[in-house]
Parts: structure tokens; C-alpha cells; sequence
């Protein structure tokens, strides 16, 4: 859309406000929001400048001033709030020289998509995510030097069977890994999720379903796929309506991937394929209904797969749920149907719908680098015809302790995750698309967190060892 017709659509529905979003490179929302009066077809094109410093990861303060260039092609009208708000998404521009800001999330999905176009594999990447993640009635925690908690609770965890409500206990919940898919009032949640659909579609989502997941107080919705900037914009507005329903239900929701003990953690599997004008890049005849290309590009992302950890399981969290024994795909093999390899090929209908389903991945990190960082190990698997070897078709899980030691496996901690990163950037460079100055101070930033949590004692230590 031009600036005058994002003007002529604040006047038709009576617009207050323009919330100019963004994403930091943690993969966190930002916003600053512009009374309408002050919107013109300047501030539209031209930008707003803002204060880059404040964002973790991004200028110095001696090199703070940056530019939110507003993405006229999406405008959305907020279904949240109680004045009329137009929300429009970002790209971050250098004040100076106007130009993209390498470190901009947003700009590497654009990058990446620029690349493939360049390389002649592809003209769209599809990517379809998965996100899940879980609803509680309270959250606490505390992390002082003398103490340190934390305590969740919901109507639904099996851990409340004996507890006394006022108005008496139904006893109608999930039990342990016992949340898929029974009716309500085991499902607690059915109208809360379509109230998530609702507010989607309002901000003009595609949407195709919602369920209760594994685990109680689990859930997951569905969205079409989509190309790969326009599917990382859909997953924040999954997360943004998501937190704000939940909110509004007097509850509270997180994408932490492990935030129960015991239970399934809640993942973000990725379909993705390339298409070339209108057809199917990874149609073919070669292990179930895949062309060579797609084994190249699954080839390509099973040899980098510890680098990709860094965006695609971007917390020290994830690496609770990346353990065995929760349907946690950590064997990098890839498989028809069989859901514990970490590379799935569904089963479809039409050939032209062949894909792969990429599960190691969560949504608590930043979707345009977890997409971006993907496709490049897809393309540099294609170019360099990086062979994925043979496929596993038996249940990964029932693997001896020996057997799953002589197979590949994603990182086992944020630290590690980043170490490969650090040592296996190139083919994420290429092109431009990343760029080191981008890699080292994500990489920064994410030590940041890792320094926090390794420093702290856990409460599990003291059972441990105190007495010892």
C-alpha cells in the first residue's frame, strides 16, 4: 500500500493511533505509538528516528540514533485496544545513512529471501511453524541472593487433584503427557483458543485450527503457511494475541519451551519448502516423493544444525526441553512419519505439497533469524550437494544408550549452541545476509543470559549437595 492510502484507511475507520512495531534481536516486540494527527505521508515514508541504544544487542550510546521505517504492505488494525490503533510493522534503518541496520531481525528475513531469489534455487520460501506453549492461573518466581523460587499453577495440572477450590473440584483435567486431544471439561481451554483464532484472523492471519496439546495446560494453534518474512511477522502477531487473550481471560501464557518438570515442553515444529515460479522445487521421486534438491536442503540443515540451535533454541530453557523421553526430536536423522527423528516428511495428498517438518526448534527465540538461518543451511546444502545419508524409519526413542552415541545430535546447551555458531557461521554469511559484526553481538547477548544462569545457584543443587 502507498502512504496515501494508509491515510485514506486511517480516516475510513477513524484512526487514533499508529503503532510502529519492531522486533529486538532476542526476538521480543517492541513498539512505539504515533498520534494520528502527527502521521503523514513524511512520517510514512520517510520514517521515525528512535533511540537504538536502548535495545539489547543493537548501538552503542554513542551511536544510538536510528530510523523505524514503517512496512506500508500490512497495515492491521489492533483488536486489543480500546482506541482505535493501526499497527504497522518496521524495518530499522541507520539514521545516518539511511540504509538497512545489519543487525535488524527483520532485514535478515528479507535478506535471506533476497538470496535465494539470486541463487536461481527458488524464487518463495514457504515456511509453516508450529508454535506451542502453555497457560497457567499464577506465576511466581524470586532470585535474590538468599533465595531463589519459582511457582506455577493451573486448574488443569494433574498436580491439583487433591487441592480444595471454593466452589468444590470437578476433577476434569489431563493427566501426565494426557492432554491431546480429549473434549472439554478435560479441555479446559476450548473457548479461550477460539477466542486466539478470533483476534488472528481480525489482525489478518490466515487460520486453520486450534487443539489442546501433550501436555496439561498445553496448546497449540494453526495458521497457513506462508512466505518466510511474512510467516515470522505471523508468528509475533501469534505471540502478541496469544499473551493479550490469555491476559484478558485473568491468566497467563509463555512460549518458555520446559516450563513444567516431567512433563512435555513445548516445541515450534517448521515445515518448509521452495517453489520456483509454479512449481514445486521439492517434488520429486526420490525418498518419499521428495526430489534430490529437498535431500540436499535437508542435508544442508542436519550439518549445521548446531549452529541454527542458536536462533531456533535460543534460551537455556530449551535445552530442558531438548532431552529424550519427551517426544523431543534430539537425533538428527531424518524420517517419513516418524516423529522422533528431527526431520519428519509428512504424508500428503498432492506432490506438489512436499515438504519437510523441521522439529527441533521453540518459539521463545526470534522468528526471523530461526527462518532466515534455516533457509541459508537449506541453500548451502543444495549448492554444495551436502548428501543427508540414510533415513531412520524406526522409533528413535527405543534407541540403546550406545546406539543414540553414534548418532548426530542438536546442542545440549545454550553455550554450546553458541560455540557452534561462533565456529560454523559462513554459510550464513553468504550473500550478506548475516554478517559477523550481526553474529558477534547476538552471540554477545546471548552469553549474557548464559552467564546469569550458569552464576546462579539452583535449588536442586542444595538437594544435591549440601549435605554431601
Amino acid at each position: 500500500m502507498s502512504s496515501k492510502n494508509i491515510l485514506k484507511l486511517m480516516k475510513d475507520k477513524q484512526v487514533e493511533f499508529v503503532d510502529l512495531r519492531f522486533t529486538d534481536p532476542r526476538g521480543k516486540l517492541q513498539h512505539v505509538t504515533m498520534d494520528a494527527t502527527v502521521v503523514d505521508d513524511d512520517l510514512l515514508n520517510d520514517g521515525v528516528f528512535f533511540d537504538g541504544s536502548s535495545i539489547a544487542g543493537w548501538k552503542a550510546i554513542n551511536q544510538s540514533d536510528m530510523l523505524l521505517k514503517p512496512d506500508l504492505s500490512r497495515p492491521i488494525i489492533d483488536p486489543f485496544n480500546s482506541h482505535t490503533t493501526l499497527n504497522i510493522f518496521c524495518d530499522i534503518h541507520d539514521a545516518v545513512k539511511k540504509d538497512p541496520y545489519e543487525r535488524d531481525p527483520r532485514g535478515t528475513a528479507k535478506k535471506a529471501e533476497a538470496y535465494l531469489k539470486k541463487s536461481g534455487i527458488g524464487d518463495k520460501s514457504y515456511f509453516g511453524p508450529e508454535p506451542e506453549f502453555f497457560v497457567f492461573d499464577d506465576v511466581r518466581y524470586k532470585n535474590d541472593m538468599n533465595e531463589t523460587s519459582f511457582s506455577i499453577d493451573s486448574s488443569e495440572g494433574p498436580y491439583n487433584t487433591g487441592k480444595k477450590y471454593e466452589n468444590g473440584n470437578m476433577g476434569h483435567r489431563p493427566g501426565i503427557k494426557g492432554g491431546y486431544f480429549p473434549v472439554p471439561p478435560v479441555d479446559s481451554a476450548q473457548d479461550m483458543r477460539g477466542e486466539y483464532l478470533k483476534a488472528l484472523k481480525d489482525m489478518g492471519v490466515k487460520v486453520e485450527k486450534h487443539h489442546h496439546e501433550v501436555a496439561p495446560s498445553q496448546h497449540e494453534l494453526g495458521m497457513y503457511f506462508g512466505t518466510l518474512t511474512n510467516m515470522a511477522d505471523n508468528l509475533q502477531l501469534y505471540k502478541y494475541a496469544v499473551q493479550m487473550v490469555t491476559h484478558s481471560f485473568g491468566k497467563t501464557a509463555t512460549f518458555m519451551p520446559k516450563p513444567v518438570k516431567g512433563d512435555n515442553g513445548s516445541g515450534m515444529h517448521c515445515h518448509q519448502s521452495i517453489w520456483k515460479g509454479s512449481t514445486p522445487v521439492f517434488m520429486g521421486k526420490e525418498y518419499s516423493g521428495l526430489s534430490k534438491t529437498a535431500l540436499y536442503y535437508i542435508g544442508g540443515i542436519l550439518k549445521h544444525a548446531k549452529a541454527i540451535n542458536a536462533f531456533s533454541n535460543a534460551t537455556t530453557n530449551s535445552y530442558k526441553r531438548l532431552i529424550p523421553g519427551f517426544e523431543a526430536p534430539v537425533i538428527l536423522a531424518y524420517s517419513a512419519r516418524n516423529r522422533s527423528a528431527s526431520c519428519r516428511i509428512p504424508i500428503i495428498n498432492n506432490p506438489k505439497a512436499a515438504r519437510m517438518e523441521i522439529r527441533f526448534p521453540d518459539a521463545a527465540g526470534n522468528p526471523y533469524l530461526t527462518f532466515a538461518s534455516m533457509l541459508m543451511a537449506g541453500i548451502d546444502g543444495i549448492k554444495n550437494k551436502i548428501d543427508p545419508g540414510k533415513s531412520f524409519d524406526k522409533d528413535l526413542y527405543t534407541l540403546s544408550e550406545g546406539e543414540v552415541k553414534k548418532l548426530p545430535t542438536v546442542c545440549g546447551s545454550l553455550r554450546e549452541a553458541m560455540q557452534s555458531l561462533d565456529k560454523d557461521r559462513k554459510f550464513l554469511t553468504q550473500g550478506g545476509v548475516f554478517t559477523d559484526d550481526q553474529i558477534d553481538a547476538y552471540i554477545d547477548l546471548k552469553f549474557q543470559e548464559i552467564y546469569k544462569f550458569e552464576h546462579t545457584p539452583h535449588p536442586i543443587e542444595f538437594e544435591m549437595y549440601y549435605s554431601g
